[in-house]
């Protein structure tokens, strides 16, 4: 199952071109994994009170067509593997036209935050990751 965040392009998003800077589609995907994480009834700001957070461990992105200045698109965020302490993302970001503008593989690994070392994701929320595949 996929799930969609909106994001419009500022100004601030891009280069004197007004094409996205390429770094700025990394804030895109993490803004929809925030978005689907709380979707999920899981509020980062609670995880971080339960001494746990999700950390990139890996990213790896495509770049198949510019975005600019003032576009509308529709990023989506589909798990598709999770282990006992990682969670594998796909993700994609579309043009208002649906036309494919990016795509990447990311993976986070569950830390306790006391630490910084990887540790088990929580079983409830495994649950919810599990059920998405």
């Amino acid at each position: 199952m996929s799930f969609q965040f909106p994001v419009r392009i500022y100004y601030e998003d891009t280069d004197a071109g007004g094409v996205v800077y390429h770094a700025n589609y990394l804030n895109f995907y993490e803004r929809c994994r925030t978005e689907y994480l709380r979707n999920l009834g899981f509020d980062q700001e609670q995880l971080l009170k339960d001494n746990i957070a999700f950390v990139v461990r890996r990213c790896e992105i495509d770049y198949l067509l510019p975005a600019r200045f003032n576009d509308l698109l529709s990023v989506t965020v589909t798990v598709t593997g999770n282990r006992r302490t990682s969670v594998t993302f796909e993700q994609q970001i579309f043009s208002q036209t649906g036309k494919l503008l990016s795509t990447a593989v990311v993976v986070v690994v569950c830390v306790a935050i006391d630490q910084m070392k990887p540790t088990a994701i929580p079983q409830h929320i495994l649950k919810e990751f599990m059920s998405d595949c």
